[in-house]
Parts: C-alpha cells; structure tokens; sequence
C-alpha cells in the first residue's frame, strides 16, 4: 500500500469518531499494537530529540524498504509514532522523502495535542525523514 493510501486509510478511521476523547482512545489502542522495538535498540542515540517523552525509533534496510520500530514511556506519544509508523514503515526512502503529511491536520491532530506534544510530533516526521534520507544516499 501507498503512503497517500495509507493516509487516506488512517483519516477515514479518524473520521468515525465523533469527538477526540474517542481519538485518543483509538491512538491509546494503535499505541498498543504498534511494532515493538527491540531492548538493545532503546538506547540514547535511537532517542528523538524534541519530544517531552521518551521515544525511541529504530530503521532498518529490507529490500530497499525502511522499517521502523518504536516505542515511547507515554501511552499518547506511543499512539502518534504508532500513526507515522504505519504510514512510513514498509515503505521507499525517496517515498517518505516526498511524502506529505498533510494527513496530520486532516484528523485534527496537531491542533489537538498540547504544544510540547505537536513539536514532538514535528521532531517524530523530522527523524522519520532523517533516516530516509540516510538510506537513500546510501542508496544511490
């Protein structure tokens, strides 16, 4: 599945939901079923900066693909890496280079999270699209 298509899957999801505490239920529940990253990778250098919580993210090549794992110390921010990695995971470099988020406001995301959550969330993408680019150059 396209990146766009999984962003469009993931706004039709948001959009059944009536009001944003049953949001934060759905990202709580996607948090949960979120790709664990593995404990010798939760070190300080796999750390996003930026982020009021821990978030730790790790990308490895398989057949010119990205694949994320993650995990976060708060229930919220695990949902929210939850999202990008679905969207991002599986996926080109070149793909999550270009790739638009607008999606993110489509479900009302950023303008629901407290302020210190909506800059980590920018540093979430920001190091997403880092490691892209990282395998991208070694990819060309």
């Amino acid at each position: 599945m396209s990146i766009q298509e999984l962003q469009e899957e993931i706004v039709d999801e948001f959009s059944m939901f009536d009001d944003w505490m049953q949001r934060y239920e759905y990202m709580i529940d996607l948090g949960k079923s979120l790709p664990l990253i593995e404990e010798k990778y939760k070190i300080e250098e796999n750390i996003i900066k930026g982020c009021q919580s821990k978030v730790w993210v790790h990308a490895e090549m398989n057949d010119d693909k990205i694949e994320f794992t993650a995990d976060s110390d708060a229930i919220i921010t695990k949902g929210i890496i939850a999202i990008l990695i679905r969207v991002f995971s599986g996926q080109h470099p070149k793909a999550i280079i270009d790739a638009d988020t607008a999606f993110i406001d489509e479900i009302g995301l950023k303008e629901h999270l407290s302020p210190t959550r909506a800059n980590g969330l920018v540093s979430m993408i920001k190091q997403l699209k880092m490691y892209a680019i990282a395998y991208q150059t070694q990819l060309s």
